[in-house]
Formats: C-alpha cells, structure tokens, sequence
C-alpha cells in the first residue's frame, strides 16, 4: 500500500545539480525533498572538476559562455559558504589551467582558441613551448605552444557532492532514497512522482535534475519531456607518491591527434585523467581502448606519468542536449520544471543553476542571465519561429 507525503519542491535526482537546486530551495523556505537512491552519485562522481569556462569555450557556444563566467564568478564565494554550513573542504583550487599543444596542427588550432578567447574579451596569456615548460617542468620536450589561464580553476566534484549532501540534511531537506518511477499529472499539472516501491510523493512542484536519465521519467508529457542524452566520458585516477611531488602545479589540457586529454592534479596526490566522449548510449562499461587511449595521450603530454600508480578507471554518463546548452526552468507542463542536460559543464555550473532555480521557485521568473536557457526553446513552436 502507497503512502502520501508532502512537499512545496520536489526533486527528482540527487547528483550536484538536483542537490544544489534543494539546497537553495530550502533556504528560501520552501519543504523541500530529493528522490534518488543514492544521492551524492551521478556524473560528478566521474567528472574531474575543472571549472574551465575559458578553456572549454567551443565556437557556437558563446551563449553558454555567459552563463559559464556568471558560475564561474561566483564560486570563491559558494565554496566558502558550502565550507562554512558544512565543515568540509571542496577540494577549491585556484591553481590555473595550461592548455598546450603538440604538433602545428594543435599549435595553430590553440591560436584560433585564443583569437576567439580575445575576441571574447577573455584573459589568456600565449606561451612559447619553452614558456610552458618552464611553467610546468614533466611537459614533454615537442610542447610547441600553449595558453596560461588563471582564471580556470577546479573543484574535487565527490567533495562537493558530499558536501552539498551535509548542507541539504542542515537545510532541512528530506531525502527518499529510491528510484523515482512516474510523474503524476493531476489535470494537467505536476503533482508529485509514484516510487519504484510504490510510494505516492506529492507536491507542489516537482523538478526534474536527473542528469542523463532525466528523459526517461514515465509520465512527463511530451511536449515536456527533456531532449537529454547520454554521453559516455572515461576517466582514470592516478597517485603521485609524495618523491615525484609536486608533479603538476596546475590542469594540463591538450588536444592529441584530434582527442582532447586532461590532467587534474588535486593537493591530497591524485592526478585525474580524461576524458573520452562516446555516443554509445547507456553503456557504462571500463573498456581497455579507452583506457589506452587516455594513457597513450597523456604519456605523450607528460612522459612521466607511466611511473605512477594506477588507482582508479569509471566511466560515467554525462547529459547532453541538442544545443550542449543546460535546460533550466519551467515546461510546458505546469508544476514540473528541468535543472538538467549540462553536458560538460555541470560541475562548473552548480552555483549559478542553484541561484537560478530558486528564483525561478520563488518569483515563476528566469533571471536575465538564464533566459535564453529555458526548455522552451526545444518545443516545436520556438523551432517553427527560428530563422531558416
């Protein structure tokens, strides 16, 4: 027999987005409650943490990379209250990225990265080869190039999700640690979700921030349904023994024969490596290619990392939308709002998507700075209207 309980915002996934989005709703006021079987887990658990909106800018992206520099900005002082409610370190660095280059190809695709960062109106400083050896000494000797930006910092993603779990339970938020299996549409508006085991939770709104698996709740209407997709990313875990120390100062990025690497050194040893992106639907499988691949890509960055202990190999699922953009606000469904389809840039984005969905909870409003980021814009209507 189901059971009935109730809450002003419900949310659907407990992975740093659904988490943030609860936290910030329970500081508003709002009986706020996370449906996940396992909250803290999801995509974070495999990103490495680079909070790169300079590095990670794509042509076509330039939308996104506003919403990316307003997360961005905000981190020092998110970090800073996330370690004060909780008592926990984020792992926070604010050591930098490099991103370098190998060969002319990667020497002259860098330059045009560059232009456009400028063009931007971002700061990033071009490197001679022996400017980034200098900056980093285990680069390998063929460095032709590269980008100093110190405006790239990074985050231990496990640390946050942790930390993000503490300061949910402190907020006052309630936690069913099960699988959501169907939205429940009371005429036509969202009132709640049904539990694998046949719970009823009811409530006011319900936001669905269930990353990659977010379009495939029962239940949402189509027009509602969010055009997210799976994309795999592998990952590896190194150790550096305390005798190679300090082996990196800062992320190394790079592009290897068409393949981005990076490189993520974290101030307790580990040394993160990634990360492949695959179409392969939902599998999640470690796979030796993969893990050569990485490996192969990264020894040829930096040599020295095949002494190191190999700890760890995952890979993930990161959610993907058509546009690679974050779909944030209310459906066309009344009652059910999205906080997902981050793709790349969850991690980076966790503070400014907690700040944007509790405006939108409190005034049913996007801020400015979100708007162009409403689900909205996938429904057929907004398609028809977009200039051929």
């Amino acid at each position: 027999m189901s059971r009935t309980r109730t809450a002003d915002v419900l949310v659907v996934g407990g992975g740093v987005i659904g988490l943030v989005t609860a936290w910030r709703a329970a500081q508003r006021g709002f009986a706020t409650a996370v449906v996940d079987p396992e909250p803290g887990g999801g995509a974070a658990r495999v990103a490495a943490g680079m909070l790169a909106a300079v590095t990670e800018l794509h042509y076509g992206e330039q939308t996104l990379l506003g919403l990316n520099l307003a997360s961005a900005r905000r981190y020092p002082d998110f970090a800073a209250e996330l370690t004060e409610v909780t008592g926990l370190d984020l792992g926070y660095r604010r050591c930098g990225t490099i991103a370098v280059a190998l060969d002319a190809d990667d020497r002259a695709h860098l330059r045009e990265l560059h232009a456009l960062q400028r063009q931007s109106g971002l700061e990033s400083e071009w490197l001679s080869g022996r400017d980034c050896r200098r900056l980093e000494p285990m680069l390998a000797p063929g460095v032709r190039g590269g980008l100093r930006v110190d405006g790239d910092h990074q985050i231990d993603p496990r640390r946050l999700a942790r930390a993000l779990v503490a300061a949910c339970e402190r907020a006052g938020v309630v936690f069913h640690r099960m699988w959501a299996e169907r939205l429940s549409v009371v005429r036509e508006r969202a009132a709640g979700i049904r539990a694998a085991d046949g719970t009823d939770l009811a409530a006011g709104r319900v936001v669905l921030a269930a990353g990659s698996l977010s379009g495939r709740l029962a239940g949402v209407p189509d027009d509602a349904l969010p055009p997210v997709r799976p994309v795999k990313g592998q990952v590896l875990r190194l150790t550096v023994p305390k005798r190679y120390a300090p082996f990196l100062n800062r992320t190394v990025r790079a592009v290897v024969r068409g393949s981005h690497v990076y490189l993520v050194p974290r101030e307790n040893g580990e040394l993160v490596v990634g990360a492949t992106s695959e179409e392969l639907g939902w599998d999640t499988t470690v796979t030796a290619g993969g893990v050569y691949e990485l490996l192969r890509d990264a020894h040829e960055l930096v040599p020295g990392i095949t002494e190191l202990p190999l700890t760890e190999t995952r890979a993930g699922l990161r959610p993907g939308s058509p546009d690679n953009a974050p779909l944030l606000g209310p459906t066309a469904c009344e009652g059910l709002l999205l906080a997902t389809g981050h793709y790349r840039n969850g991690v980076l984005l966790t503070p400014v998507t907690g700040d944007v969905m509790a405006h939108v909870l409190t005034t049913g409003e996007l801020p400015e700075e979100a708007r162009d980021f409403t689900p909205r814009r996938f429904s057929a209507a907004a398609i028809e209207e977009q200039p051929a």
